[in-house]
């Protein structure tokens, strides 16, 4: 686990990295529909958003449904968040253009996933070759890295293709971190319309990007520095 505190590596950072460019592309020519894993309503958007609308289909493993994004809010319950969170997930999917995509909701707790139990539900979802876009094993965030180690077992049970995407590394890292896989960075190049369609797709979960009310347990978790580091003109992923 790393630490995330503070305002973590800024975006323009991120962008005067000149090794970003080097990366190679990823080969978007997927076997079947992919299976997008998400640990909380809002990984999936911020990860791979862009790379689904190129896509144009996905199916999504709803692995919580983020009900303790805000355990203190005075707001909302924890089942009125997760109510809520649900809610915007189906807004974005349907931004994205897969408004009739298969979710999963795999009814984990947040912030105590059973891992062992999510291997073997997603394994029932995974066939030999098929995608699996899951957050990476190394993120940072104990339930991030959780389904990042249940996809792993589940892809090596199945036959299936692991392709994992950073988060909250994004915030810890810094470029050319060692602790961190450059070298099996792949780079996908969002167009100006997938641009626009994650854009839409991230502006549709307000309970993360907008204060819930006026306390401090009901601050985004999702302020602009960090929402800048998922409005680039490219997605990356780790094979």
């Amino acid at each position: 686990m790393r630490p995330i505190v503070g305002n973590g590596t800024a975006e323009d950072e991120w962008r005067r990295w000149a090794a970003v460019s080097d990366w190679p592309a990823l080969d978007l020519r997927p076997a079947a529909v992919p299976l997008v894993v998400a640990p909380h309503p809002d990984d999936e958007i911020l990860g791979v958003a862009g790379t689904m609308a190129l896509l144009g289909a996905a199916d999504l493993a709803a692995v919580t449904d983020g009900e303790a994004s805000h355990p203190g809010s005075t707001v909302y319950t924890r089942a009125q968040l997760a109510a809520v969170r649900r809610d915007e997930t189906d807004e974005a999917l349907r931004r994205l253009g897969l408004g009739t995509a298969r979710v999963h909701r795999l009814g984990h707790a947040d912030g105590g996933i059973d891992e062992q139990a999510l291997a073997g539900q997603l394994a029932e979802l995974l066939t030999p070759g098929r995608w699996c876009f899951a957050t990476w094993r190394g993120d940072g965030h104990p339930d991030h890295e959780a389904v990042g180690r249940a996809a792993a077992r589940a892809c090596a049970a199945t036959g299936a293709r692991l392709l994992e995407y950073p988060i909250w590394a994004w915030h810890w890292a810094y470029p050319d971190d060692p602790r961190v896989p450059w070298a099996r960075a792949r780079r996908i190049d969002l167009p100006p319309a997938a641009r626009a369609a994650k854009a839409a797709a991230i502006a549709a979960f307000p309970s993360q990007t907008e204060p819930l009310g006026p306390a401090d347990a009901d601050a985004p978790i999702l302020p602009p520095h960090i929402v800048a580091r998922f409005t680039r003109p490219f997605e990356v992923i780790f094979e």
